[in-house]
């Protein structure tokens, strides 16, 4: 039996951005999904038989990157679906990860790489950024020009990002999960329609790209109030591409009363928020009270683990 894992990610700056070429920063957390698999006479997932309708991330990886005997695979998971966690990018980097332990040795760039053309053709319009992150864990931060502490670049077609681990301080995040399953393909989608059809859109995509090289500085010098008020000013602009909702919104009042900032994470539509804070506690207690379920989590966690139980 061979058991991997990755980590969840949460988007500090510049989710939907990255699509079109902006920079975004990333951090793995200490939710984990973990994977277990071994050799069966059938493909199943958590005993079910495997189908592209039910599991089109790991059919899709199989169809791409396993041509060996059929897998008994086992799912358990912290991160709950369509939180923006990243659940989806979670499964696809500890199934990767996984298939090229079974025949060799990992290479992360390459897990990164296969792992986003999986969420590229099942979601039809992705970033690498999750993929990556649940792949190299700690921080990420991506760009469309190389620096320092780069770590592999992913291309598609005309775009180009450049992955760069980021070094992250210890920080105290609250994600309040609102409940709503709110798959990314679809606000992707939504994003660039209004993106490519209003001069407008594309100005608040940069204004975001902005934002997160000034929250990349902050980051670097520890400056939490500072990177409050950054992400405060991404959930306006998040706002105005329309992924934010009512639920959304409704937690990010409550969780800023005791915060530096807060704002969504990851596609919207509803999903999560994350607030910056250094009273979890009462951050929790609060978005507990508007209905959200909260995780109090760590940064820095590791990226992908694989191990072997033959």
């Amino acid at each position: 039996m061979l058991k991997s894992s990755a980590p969840g990610k949460i988007i500090l700056f510049g989710e939907h951005a990255v699509v079109f070429g902006q920079p975004a920063i990333a951090l793995a957390i200490n939710l984990r999904l973990r994977c277990s698999i071994s050799p069966s006479n059938k493909f199943t997932v958590n005993g079910q038989v495997l189908s592209n309708k039910q599991h089109p991330y790991i059919y899709t990886a199989i169809d791409k990157y396993w041509n060996s005997q059929p897998l008994k695979i086992e799912i358990d998971s912290d991160l709950p679906s369509g939180s923006g966690l990243g659940s989806s990018a979670a499964i696809t980097v500890s199934l990767i990860g996984a298939f090229q332990a079974m025949h060799g040795s990992i290479i992360e760039r390459q897990v990164a790489e296969r792992s986003f053309g999986i969420e590229l053709t099942v979601q039809g319009r992705a970033s690498p950024i999750d993929t990556s992150t649940c792949t190299h864990g700690r921080g990420v931060f991506i760009d469309k020009t190389p620096g320092d502490q780069l770590l592999w670049e992913i291309r598609n077609d005309s775009k180009c990002w450049f992955i760069h681990h980021c070094d992250v301080p210890a920080m105290k995040i609250v994600i309040g999960y609102t409940g709503i399953n709110a798959p990314t393909g679809p606000l992707v989608e939504k994003v660039r329609r209004f993106v490519e059809k209003n001069r407008f859109g594309n100005e608040v995509v940069e204004e975001i790209g902005q934002i997160t090289i000034e929250g990349l500085k902050k980051l670097r010098s520890g400056d939490q109030v500072g990177l409050g008020q950054l992400m405060e000013k991404n959930q306006k602009l998040l706002s105005i591409l329309g992924v934010s909702t009512p639920e959304l919104e409704k937690l990010i009042e409550a969780a800023a009363q005791y915060s530096f900032g807060a704002k969504l994470t990851g596609a919207g539509g509803g999903g999560s928020i994350i607030a910056l804070t250094d009273q979890p506690t009462k951050v929790s207690e609060a978005i507990r009270k508007k209905g959200g379920t909260p995780f109090i989590v760590e940064t820095g966690a590791p990226g992908l683990i694989v191990k072997n139980f033959d």
